[in-house]
């Protein structure tokens, strides 16, 4: 009998090298689908260089690709490759709006200095040491959602990806003159200094849930069938950290699977944050879209085989079928062991991907509801 589930991957340019040849992107590809995965998720926009030529990139910045991949197409090998075994393959936008690392804005902002996000203080936006592009700015929105769209038209891909970048910004942001000028012209006085005040926090946070929607409309109007995946950071610390409305977003309709980053090194702290996610997010009709990012590797940590287990088999009892890890090498490291628990018992039956059918049926039943609270309200305004 055949089910569906998330079965997802990371593939990065940090501590891998997946990419560093069409011949390693072969075998990765082959060893994550013998697994028993069905969807990876390639870097493809991270450090201001993208993984494949960009005009986009060429014609703001000078910079058709990463230097490291001259000469090549890193994500059209990916697909090539990816295909061939049966697995979907997804474009993460991993930078986002982050426009350097412990660079002081980087390539992107020594060009176009008028793209920095300001703080309070009128100082780059910086932040865990990221240097941020102004992500409440039309013309930054345009540039990103330019370079999306430059993948989603020239590729064979399953959808695109955002994360805990991609619509952000931190709390700390939004500083800069045209957005006062915003806030002001709205509620007739500047923002206040705490940037974490209620008002001025939601109001930032839907102006990038308004460029999530722009994107979604975007997207669908090049292929309806593409998927809208986001791995934002958990409500709703990354409400108040870095303006990510997820409970908006999924309330909209605006992203068809997603993935927090429930990054926890131990599993009770994983079980108190899923159950209250399903508490505050992912009743029955949305849980089929919840699919959570799992930290299997970083640095030198690696999930162990017990925890891994304990992470899956709750997963499987609250009704969440899938999740996605972070990141591909977690799977080869000490002798393949992790990838092994996954492939004796977990992914040991191949699953299907969800469709945008499967995955649009909760909003479905949703709206039925509705209309029918809507039918029995008009009836009784009728009647009386």
């Amino acid at each position: 009998m055949s089910f569906t589930q998330i079965r997802g991957v990371w593939l990065t340019t940090t501590a891998s090298t997946v990419f560093n040849s069409r011949e390693n992107i072969v075998s990765a590809m082959d060893f994550i689908a013998e697994t028993g995965f069905n969807v990876v998720f390639p870097v493809v926009w991270n450090k201001a260089v993208t993984q494949f030529p960009s005009r986009v990139m060429q014609e703001n910045f000078g910079v058709e690709i990463n230097p490291q991949y001259r000469g090549r197409d890193v994500l059209a090998e990916v697909i090539t490759a990816a295909h061939d075994v049966g697995l979907k393959v997804i474009p993460w936008f991993e930078y986002g709006f982050a426009s350097s690392y412990n660079s002081n804005g980087g390539v992107l902002l020594a060009k176009k200095p008028h793209w920095a996000a300001r703080d309070s203080k009128g100082n780059l936006l910086n932040k865990n040491g990221f240097e941020w592009l102004n992500a409440l700015d039309s013309e930054v929105q345009s540039f990103l959602l330019s370079l999306i769209l430059e993948v989603v038209n020239n590729y064979d891909i399953d959808g695109i990806q955002g994360d805990d970048r991609l619509p952000a910004l931190p709390s700390e942001g939004g500083y800069d003159n045209g957005t006062l000028e915003g806030y002001k012209k709205e509620f007739g006085k500047n923002p206040p200094q705490n940037h974490k005040d209620s008002q001025w926090l939601q109001w930032r946070a839907d102006i990038l849930t308004d460029f999530l929607a722009r994107l979604y409309k975007e997207v669908k109007a090049v292929n309806n069938n593409l998927l809208i995946s986001m791995a934002p950071n958990i409500h709703d610390w990354a409400l108040k950290e870095y303006l990510q409305d997820s409970q908006t977003w999924l309330e909209k309709g605006l992203v068809d699977i997603i993935h927090p980053q429930i990054y926890r090194r131990d599993f009770n702290s994983y079980k108190n944050i899923i159950d209250r996610l399903i508490k505050q997010q992912f009743g029955n009709n949305l849980r089929v879209k919840l699919a959570p990012g799992v930290l299997m590797k970083l640095g030198s940590y690696n999930i162990s085989p017990d925890y891994l287990q304990q992470l899956i088999e709750y997963n499987r009892a609250c009704g969440i079928q899938g999740e996605v890890f972070f990141f591909y090498e977690g799977l080869r490291d000490n002798n393949n062991a992790l990838a092994k628990v996954l492939k004796q018992k977990y992914y040991a039956n191949s699953a299907a991907f969800p469709c945008l059918l499967d995955l649009n049926q909760g909003n479905k039943n949703k709206q039925k509801v509705v209309n029918k609270k809507q039918g029995l309200l008009n009836f009784f305004k009728n009647w009386f």
